[in-house]
């Protein structure tokens, strides 16, 4: 029988006064480790059955929602800036002002590490939750043991750009939900089809079923552009990823058209002894064949920290 991956929910769990969704699964005795997840993204991105192999590989498994996104916290009354107006600025070689940026979505992490009373734990995220993931093990150097970072960079603009076929996917309106479900859902599908696996294809009904499931949980639209912005006003990572002293994991898409494999390159060779597994097939998200693999990398990384 696989273990348990519901473990328990503490919605009421606090950082700063503001509440972050938190689930927990596997034995108290369990190593900790902590799941980021990316722009946009809830933490049902890390699903059941992946949480499940990772607790059978004897972790004690943290999923919190990032601010801004499911049913954790956001500044609601802050307006999202102007994307395109950030992207220029960034574009300029400038680090634009923005709401909040990724170091302050790190310290977040570390706050519901303080309120679960862990003291440290392995850290492993993907996309932007990658970035935040680095900014942990980079800035609050005491609480990482160790660094899984999943198809996410370094921020650095070399190796910051989508290919053309996905932004052109990112960028095509949807529909609102609110008032167009079935549409919103198709096109929503479309992009995750976009950007996805070539190598390890989904059927689209499984791929649209998760989407919809998740619009039930949340939609967000503001606090995705205002976590949109924490990227685009955060500077790149290179100088303080040279600083990680804890083993490291890069693992990254070899047909992410998202982040392209040179971030997870980039990554790997900015953080001081880490292993880089770039999987052929792969593109910007895990796929359900790759679940086993990524688990084994984060408890092979893990490992070493012993």
């Amino acid at each position: 029988m696989a273990p348990d991956a519901r473990g328990d929910v503490m919605p009421a769990v606090e950082v700063n006064g503001h509440p972050f969704w938190v689930e927990v699964a596997g034995p108290e005795g369990g190593r900790p480790l902590l799941l980021l997840c990316g722009l946009g993204m809830q933490l049902t991105f890390w699903t059941d059955p992946f949480v499940a192999l990772l607790v059978g590989r004897g972790f004690r498994v943290v999923r919190m929602d990032n601010r801004d996104a499911g049913l954790s916290w956001g500044p609601d009354e802050i307006a999202p800036p102007p994307i395109d107006a950030l992207e220029r600025e960034r574009a300029a070689g400038r680090i634009p002002d923005v709401p909040y940026r990724l170091e302050e979505m790190a310290a977040d992490a570390v706050g519901v590490l303080d309120a679960l009373g862990i003291g440290s734990a392995h850290i492993a995220g993907a996309s932007m939750g990658g970035m935040i993931a680095q900014l942990v093990a980079a800035e609050h150097r005491d609480r990482a043991l160790s660094l899984t970072s999943i198809m996410s960079n370094t921020g650095h603009p070399e190796v910051f750009g989508s290919t053309a076929a996905a932004i052109a996917a990112l960028n095509k309106p949807r529909p609102d939900p609110l008032t167009d479900r079935e549409g919103y859902l198709d096109g929503t599908t479309d992009f995750v089809e976009a950007v996805g696996s070539p190598g390890y294809p989904t059927d689209r009904a499984t791929r649209r079923a998760f989407i919809a499931a998740d619009l039930d949980r949340a939609y967000r639209l503001e606090g995705f552009l205002r976590q949109y912005a924490a990227i685009l006003g955060s500077a790149p990572r290179d100088r303080r990823l040279a600083g990680v002293r804890v083993p490291a994991m890069v693992i990254h898409g070899g047909d992410d058209q998202l982040i392209p494999p040179a971030g997870g390159r980039a990554t790997a060779e900015a953080i001081p002894g880490a292993e880089l597994l770039v999987i052929p097939g792969m593109g910007h998200e895990i796929p359900a064949a790759l679940e086993e693999t990524i688990a084994d990398a984060i408890a092979r990384t893990a490992a070493r920290a012993r």
